[in-house]
């Protein structure tokens, strides 16, 4: 239907799409292997799912747990059945092959799957015989279960196979020592144990084949769900009536959540099985890197926005637009440039009224750059999603190179700092064998305190001490790591029996396959949530043995049993954190000091990336790839400060949440910097002379930072290079165009960047100077410049709490925890007040996005701007209903109904069913009706509500999804 609004928006150039000009031949799709079209397909039922886990990568650890033990203990029952032995023999030994290849083997290519899942039956059955030869000497016994524990933990040093190799030598040991296994069947064990392997192997490569290119192209679907909540954290905060603080902390784990995600894709594609071309990994790694550095400049603005008035007509155009942007099919990313538009007409209308306050101004200058982010947002999307039908039109200059290293499928975190910490240690003499000895003395000396206690306390359950021990020392680097596991170890333990006691009540004795659903289904289930929290895998394990526990103790004895494993893993916990932190201990400080002389590192690597640009334009540099590096860093020393424990204010400082907020905003600069410092530039003798002595000065910092992470001296001195930067860009005087724009807002980056950083400095114990246009030194304090932009003004909001921590000042008072902000990221990419070219979107990339105007028909009736509820229906009595139809589906068109109200309010959300919608309790005034579809672009059209009872129709008829 045509109304005045929408001939308002064809008067203010937004037009309608056009249809695409022909399709890519199919020979020359050569970019699927990395962005196939299908990552921005329509929504899904499992987006969420996807969102919760990029990749898959929990859902498969469950999955495989499932079909590994289920398949373990099925063929070891019917082999038990083949060579007359005792079925629970038989289920122990194939049980033990599946949950070893499933928890222990996760190779990424079926030959090194199989090669090491057939071979667990070898070093299994090898250690068998003595284990039931030594049933008659419990000293030699429990001796040989510390070396083959400490073994274990040698071995690790030496590649995935050799810890399989000992963590089945140590695993043998246990079982034989618990079944009484006699010495005569240990051969026909052997034979269970290689069938079992072979039917494991089999079951895995039918169900569980590792597709690694698969895993990517799941984590880029995970980055589009996350950017679809960006954009719906985005419209909440703008919400009139929101409790911002919980709109803004919305928003920043949104942003947090899609970082972690983008950071995850390069990881995947540094994996050497998804064999992708290395000039289209680069061009996806550069797309994405721009695309989410254009939504975290929305989140930074609209969280900037909920603090300042916006006025009414601005705040709804916004919404309209953040609506349209959230339900655009990815594959229709040109739809969002007349959302861009419709923000920046209205911003521009803003700043042109004389009566606009300071704060309103503020406010459309931040909807502005909104609008140009969401131009650049679409390009970034366009282009990416191109890649993945045709061959790119032009090769990388430089082939992708990894910076990111993954564990668990998630970014290495304090891991790979403690192992850098090691390959780096200068030690000489005996101490030589340190590192190669460290584990393997701590879990042998772990061992020899806990497994005299345990077997006083329990002799047939004297292992339980020795899993505390081994569950302790594997995959944590730091104490308060090993005493968070233990935290997780007691409550999963204590929730999992409290479970497992209720099913095993339930179920009953003599119920086997009940009982054995459970027992697989609890493993499943732990093994899904070990990557989320290692208390949901403890649940799951516990509520497994509880079954296993059920068959030989009675119901009446299980607490005391639980009690006492309890206390064994307690107490192995402990010993083992203690032996960890009193022998060649790795302290948690030193291994904090590591991981920001890492970050430092990956700034300095980045700051020469930025002047080997600017002095040779054909240098084979990285700039994204160098700040994604940063992102990485700073991801390990988030995991490396996390606390143990949260602990009220007072009781614990602010120092660690200060200096990671500071560490945050430097790496939000940093991403800026990489962004718009990839330009070349051209500029006089002495203004190239002037940009090498502020990128040397600036190395020359880092250096001195470095060098205090890395010796642990005190001393040193940070120059800052920031009134350099500004009095170059006064001299600049280059004609205005996008090169000159981005060389601005590079060096203006590069400015915040430095400011963050000396204050890091100072709370560190350097010296901070300011460096003169004469080359001379001056007290800091001399040239403090004051902010004069809202990104200027939260950095130094960010360095004043920082100073507050570090200096104990009086006078300094912060308002609350900084916030990790850093710049305003659309003047990254489309500088505020350039031009900005918006090309015709095709036909069905979405409907004319609406812009109001001042009179007419859709004038707001008084009324209109008073309070409302969030919801389908608001307190008022007006009911509106009516079709939504497009020609493919004139009956029973399948599509979502938003309604934005004139105050900028999100007031309901309705599915329309059969295609019908209807929407109750809206009160007189004007509305704006978003209809979006998973197959259908948004269109938005307005409503003006004028009665003040009863029913309204109005149809909605959208674009066919044919046509897109």
């Amino acid at each position: 239907m045509t109304t005045p609004a929408t001939e308002a928006a064809k008067a203010a150039g937004i037009t309608e799409p056009t249809e695409p000009t022909g399709k890519a031949d199919p020979a020359a799709r050569t970019g699927g292997s990395v962005a196939p079209s299908r990552v921005g397909g329509p929504r899904r039922w499992w987006d969420g799912v996807l969102a919760a886990d990029p990749g898959l990568g929990q859902l498969q650890a469950g999955w495989r747990s499932l079909v590994a033990v289920t398949t373990g203990l099925a063929v070891g029952y019917g082999m038990s059945v083949a060579l007359t032995l005792p079925a629970m023999l038989g289920m122990m030994v194939g049980g033990m092959m599946g949950m070893m290849s499933a928890f222990a083997i996760a190779e990424n290519t079926p030959l090194r799957l199989t090669r090491s899942i057939l071979w667990m039956p070898f070093p299994y059955s090898a250690v068998l015989p003595l284990a039931a030869w030594l049933h008659q000497d419990r000293a030699l016994e429990l001796t040989l279960m510390v070396v083959a524990l400490a073994l274990t933990f040698f071995l690790a040093r030496f590649g995935s196979l050799a810890l399989l190799t000992g963590m089945m030598l140590f695993n043998s040991f246990m079982v034989g020592m618990m079944a009484n296994i006699p010495l005569n069947l240990c051969g026909k064990l052997f034979v269970v144990a290689l069938v079992s392997s072979a039917a494991i192997l089999a079951s895995r490569l039918l169900l569980c084949c590792p597709m690694p290119r698969e895993d990517l192209l799941r984590t880029q679907r995970a980055f589009v769900v996350e950017a679809r909540r960006v954009g719906d954290a985005a419209t909440a905060a703008l919400d009139p009536d929101a409790d911002h603080e919980v709109a803004i902390k919305r928003m920043r784990r949104s942003l947090r959540r899609l970082n972690i995600t983008t950071v995850t894709i390069d990881g995947r594609l540094a994996q050497p099985e998804v064999a992708a071309d290395p000039h289209t990994a680069e061009l996806l790694h550069q797309y994405l890197f721009d695309a989410e550095l254009a939504l975290q400049g929305i989140g930074q603005a609209v969280q900037r926005l909920t603090r300042v008035p916006v006025p009414p007509r601005l705040r709804e155009a916004m919404v309209v637009a953040l609506v349209v942007a959230r339900d655009t099919p990815l594959g229709r990313a040109d739809a969002l440039h007349p959302a861009a538009r419709l923000i920046q007409q209205q911003a521009g209308d803003v700043l042109g009224d004389r009566n606009t306050s300071p704060d309103e101004a503020e406010a459309a200058v931040l909807a502005r750059r909104v609008g140009h982010l969401l131009d650049s947002l679409a390009d970034s999307l366009a282009h990416w999603l191109d890649l993945g039908w045709n061959a790119p039109k032009a090769r990388a200059k430089v082939p992708f190179q990894p910076t990111v290293a993954l564990e668990q499928n998630r970014p290495a975190g304090a891991g790979a700092v403690a192992r850098r910490i090691a390959a780096a240690q200068e030690l000489k003499g005996w101490r030589r064998v340190v590192p190669y000895v460290r584990l393997p003395l701590h879990a042998a000396v772990a061992c020899a305190i806990v497994c005299p206690i345990t077997d006083a306390i329990d002799p047939a359950r004297f292992y339980w001490g020795l899993v505390g021990v081994m569950i302790t020392l594997f995959g944590t680097n730091t104490t308060h790591e090993r005493l968070r596991k233990l935290a997780h170890r007691m409550v999963g333990t204590v929730a999992g029996a409290v479970i497992g006691i209720w099913l095993l009540r339930l179920i009953g004795p003599g119920h086997v396959y009940l009982t054995l659903l459970v027992i697989v289904a609890g493993l499943a289930v732990g093994a899904w949530g070990m990557q989320r929290q290692y208390a949901y895998w403890v649940v799951g394990l516990v509520t497994a043995l509880v079954q296993l526990y059920g068959m030989s103790t009675p119901y009446s004895g299980m607490d005391h049993l639980l009690a006492e494993r309890l206390l064994d893993n307690g107490l192995g916990i402990l010993v083992a954190t203690a032996c960890a932190a009193l022998i060649f201990p790795l302290s948690t400080r030193k291994v904090a000091q590591e991981a920001d002389h890492g970050y430092v590192a990956a700034l300095e690597h980045l700051v020469t990336q930025v002047r080997e640009r600017w002095e040779d334009p054909e240098a084979p540099v990285r700039l994204r790839g160098a700040a994604r590096g940063v992102d990485a860093a700073l991801f390990q020393v988030r995991s490396v400060a996390r606390p143990l424990v949260r602990m009220p204010l007072g009781v614990r400082g602010r120092g660690a949440e200060n200096r990671l907020a500071l560490l945050a905003t430097a790496t939000a600069h940093a991403r800026a910097l990489a962004a718009a410092a990839d330009v070349d530039i051209d500029l006089g003798p002495r203004l190239t002379g002037h940009v090498e002595r502020i990128t040397q000065t600036l190395l020359e910092s880092l250096h001195a930072l470095d060098r205090h992470f890395s010796t642990g001296e005190p001393g040193g001195t940070w120059v800052r290079v920031s009134p350099l930067v500004r009095d170059l860009e006064g001299e600049l005087r280059a004609p205005a165009g996008p090169r000159a724009d981005r060389l601005h807002i590079a060096l203006r980056e590069l400015a915040a960047l430095d400011e963050v950083l000396a204050g890091f400095a100072e709370g560190r114990g350097l010296e901070t100077v300011t460096a003169s246009a004469e080359q001379s030194a001056v007290p800091a304090e001399a040239h403090r410049t004051p902010p004069t932009t809202p990104r200027e003004r939260r950095t130094q909001e960010v360095l004043a709490a920082w100073a507050a921590h570090t200096r104990q000042a009086d006078e300094r008072k912060p308002g609350g925890v900084p916030e990790p902000r850093g710049p305003v990221a659309a003047q990254a990419v489309h500088p505020a007040g350039t031009g900005t070219p918006v090309p015709a979107a095709r036909k069905a990339g979405g409907a004319p996005v609406p812009v109001r105007n001042t009179g007419g028909p859709d004038t707001a009736v008084p009324g209109a701007g008073g309070p409302r509820t969030v919801g389908a229906r608001t307190g008022g009595p007006v009911t509106v209903s009516g079709s939504v139809r497009c020609e493919d589906h004139p009956v029973d068109c399948d599509a979502w109904i938003t309604v934005v109200s004139a105050r900028g309010k999100r007031q309901a959300g309705v599915r329309a069913s059969g295609g019908r919608y209807r929407i109750t309790g809206l009160e007189p005034g004007t509305y704006t009706l978003i209809a979006a579809g998973s197959s259908h672009a948004p269109r938005a059209e307005f409503l003006s509500v004028t009665r003040t009872e009863g029913e309204m129709h109005h149809d909605i008829r959208l674009h066919p999804a044919s046509g897109q």
